[in-house]
């Protein structure tokens, strides 16, 4: 059923900034957000259905950057379509684990896996309590809202301090923390409706303990 529904509101295309990988992406974001909610109960706004500037930068980097992550396990962390987890198992990484707590998020991430080929495990949990190590913690625009900054911030320090390499992309959204590593900046063309802008200025950081 999940499947099915990313299949029926979604077309398979390049990403924008990561031609590399393709993924099935809305292409009407306000008649896809209808649907997510025509069963009349809440549901998520359907991030797994586009490719945001964050894991666009992130996925960019590690793709141009392979040492990062060949050969390490991988975590990414709100996977949304499955993008930066489609481009660190391109990159070498193994395994590669998709993380998110929505259900239509990890279907989105399977078929995008299965439609560049590569190999990518899902978990649906929220881990932000959970203290599983990783060799690479990656996390594309995790920083939109005060409660999401405040639960992932705290898991990602403590992935730094147990020797994971852990790198987040983000535009510039509102509650972003300071302190972090600059390492990386790209001009992302993004979802004009979403963003109100063509292009976004990407920041790919570092997290440290």
């Amino acid at each position: 059923m999940l499947l099915e529904f990313v299949h029926a509101h979604t077309v398979l295309a390049p990403v924008p900034f990561v031609p590399e990988v393709s993924l099935y992406q809305a292409e009407d974001s306000i008649a896809l957000w209808e649907a997510t909610e025509a069963a009349g109960t809440p549901q998520p706004p359907p991030f797994w259905a586009f490719a945001w500037a964050g894991g666009q930068a992130l996925a960019r980097h590690i793709l141009d950057e392979p040492d990062l992550v060949a050969g390490r396990s991988v975590l990414d962390l709100a996977t949304g379509s499955g993008l930066v987890a489609v481009a660190a198992a391109r990159a070498g990484a193994r395994p590669v684990v998709a993380n998110d707590i929505d259900p239509l998020s990890l279907a989105a991430a399977r078929v995008n896996a299965e439609a560049n080929g590569m190999p990518v495990e899902t978990v649906e949990a929220d881990l932000l309590d959970s203290d599983d190590r990783y060799g690479v913690v990656l996390a594309g625009d995790v920083f939109y809202s005060r409660e999401m900054a405040g639960r992932v911030l705290p898991f990602l320090r403590r992935s730094a301090a147990r020797g994971s390499l852990v790198l987040v992309g983000d535009p510039g959204r509102a509650y972003l923390p300071e302190g972090l590593i600059r390492r990386a900046e790209y001009d992302v063309p993004v979802v004009e409706d979403l963003e109100g802008v063509p292009i976004r200025r990407t920041t790919v950081w570092q997290v440290t303990t």
